[in-house]
């Protein structure tokens, strides 16, 4: 009969490979932080200049549209023939005035008819409208 020998090896502990890990773990989680603190909001010490004015933020009006189509001046119901008469009134109290449009992304009914008629009455009427929306993953 044929014996095999073997000789007795201790289990060993490799280190190694758990250092890597480690430090694999640590760059992920260092990676993380880094991202995790919005650069654009940081908060800086500005100078001063004597030539500085404060900035004006330009008076806002906003049109929206929410899920049952119903049409909203600043907050308050309007209709589509109200619309450009009581803007037309704003402008003139202050040209400086920008107007927004905005619509709740998903509705209950179909609310495209409203946004196209609301859309022409505001570029016939030569309103200069801007579309308030999230910005697009992808470029223009």
């Amino acid at each position: 009969m044929l014996t095999l020998r073997r000789t007795e090896n201790e289990p060993r502990i490799e280190i190694m490979p758990m250092i890597d890990v480690i430090f694999l773990l640590l760059t992920f989680f260092i990676y993380a932080m880094v991202l995790m603190v919005r650069a654009e909001l940081l908060p800086l010490q500005l100078p001063e200049f004597a030539s500085g004015e404060p900035a004006t933020i330009p008076p806002a009006v906003t049109i929206s549209i929410d899920q049952q189509g119903r049409l909203f001046l600043n907050r308050e119901p309007i209709t589509v023939d109200e619309v450009v008469g009581r803007l037309r009134k704003i402008k003139a109290e202050d040209p400086e005035t920008v107007i927004f449009l905005a619509a709740e992304e998903r509705g209950t009914v179909d609310r495209l008819p409203l946004f196209l008629e609301l859309y022409d009455e505001l570029a016939f009427a030569g309103l200069e409208i801007k579309l308030v929306g999230r910005p697009s993953e992808i470029g223009p």
